[in-house]
């Protein structure tokens, strides 16, 4: 007879059961970057959302774990999810006994919270009768062992991109702090009429995940600022997550040559994955990430749903957020930085 699994909840103070959580994760086969232990503390500590970050323990070995955040707010409604400010999340477990018990005590949590729903983020799909949003994919691909592959598997035409931005002297630099990154990245999000995330979230990124955490810019021969990224590092993966670019990056190449800087830099560290990370179908990115060589998987993401009759659309495709994005386009920038974060951090 097997031994009972234990459901139990981490404490982001306790850095011994931190170091457990996060050994699991590294070796955890269906775990991703957005499942470490340090989400917990960044997003209670930035946001204020309630973490309720669970693992199974079997013989006093951790099997599994399901980081969970409550999002409660007047505008977007009241949820639980998997993750909250990931493109990935859910269950990752060693066995199918640990998977359904988190599940089981994930659904009792979320309800007893009043949620009106309940998301997990999954990579691949776990219930095919739930109710599923079909509207992102990730893009991934292999990181080939040299540098000029690398080069050569880009289609010609976003090839021709990256070596124009080398012709225009552009060079790649790893900043030791937002300062450059966040100049960028606010002014692009405001162009394109959404809210952007504080500062001080970015950050903490860089204070809590170190190394695994990591800004790249690009200048031009003039030391001009033209495109950043902050990228998360995962084992042997390489995830650009946040970016922005100013409006004279296009006309350069400046956006194709960060991404190669990045990939290059990614093939010199020996790493293997290459993740573009989560777009919107039919998206600007989209076509963008397609035009690279790769080739857009499907995210499975499942709903319990609680006190409402359909999936939540808060993304910037829904019609009732037209008007909105078009007044944010217009607001002063000082504006939209100090009020953005109050509206963002309920987006998760």
């Amino acid at each position: 007879m097997s031994a009972p699994i234990r459901i139990a909840r981490l404490d982001a103070q306790d850095a011994a059961a931190c170091a457990r959580w996060d050994a699991f994760v590294f070796a955890a086969r269906d775990a991703t970057f957005f499942h470490r232990a340090g989400w917990l503390r960044v997003i209670e500590q930035q946001f204020g959302h309630r973490g309720h970050f669970l693992y199974a323990e079997c013989d006093g070995a951790i099997v599994g774990v399901l980081p969970l955040v409550e999002v409660k707010s007047r505008l977007f409604g009241h949820s639980v999810a998997s993750l909250p400010f990931g493109v990935y999340g859910g269950i990752a477990a060693s066995s199918s006994e640990a998977t359904a018990a988190l599940e089981a005590e994930a659904i009792r949590w979320a309800k007893d919270t009043g949620a009106e729903h309940l998301e997990f983020r999954n990579l691949e799909p776990r219930h095919l009768d739930w109710p599923r949003q079909d509207l992102y994919v990730t893009f991934r691909k292999e990181i080939l062992p040299e540098e000029e592959a690398n080069m050569l598997a880009i289609p010609r035409k976003q090839r021709a991109m990256v070596r124009k931005g080398q012709k225009n002297g552009l060079t790649s630099h790893i900043d030791a702090n937002v300062d450059r990154f966040f100049e960028v990245y606010a002014d692009n999000v405001h162009r394109h009429g959404t809210p952007a995330m504080p500062k001080r979230y970015f950050a903490a990124l860089l204070k809590e995940f170190g190394p695994d955490a990591e800004v790249l810019t690009v200048c031009g021969p003039d030391g001009r600022l033209l495109s950043s990224v902050l990228s998360f590092y995962f084992r042997d993966e390489c995830l650009p997550y946040y970016a922005g670019d100013d409006e004279a990056a296009r006309d350069l190449a400046a956006n194709d040559f960060k991404y190669w800087e990045l990939m290059r830099r990614a093939c010199a560290r020996g790493l293997k994955v290459f993740d573009y990370g989560r777009s919107k179908q039919g998206t600007g990115p989209y076509a963008f990430k397609k035009n690279w060589g790769f080739e857009p998987k499907p995210l499975s993401y499942e709903y319990v749903l609680f006190k409402r009759d359909g999936i939540p659309q808060n993304n910037p495709n829904n019609p009732k957020y037209q008007l909105l994005i078009k007044t944010w386009r217009r607001l002063p920038r000082a504006v939209v930085n100090w009020l953005g974060p109050h509206i963002v951090k309920n987006l998760g």
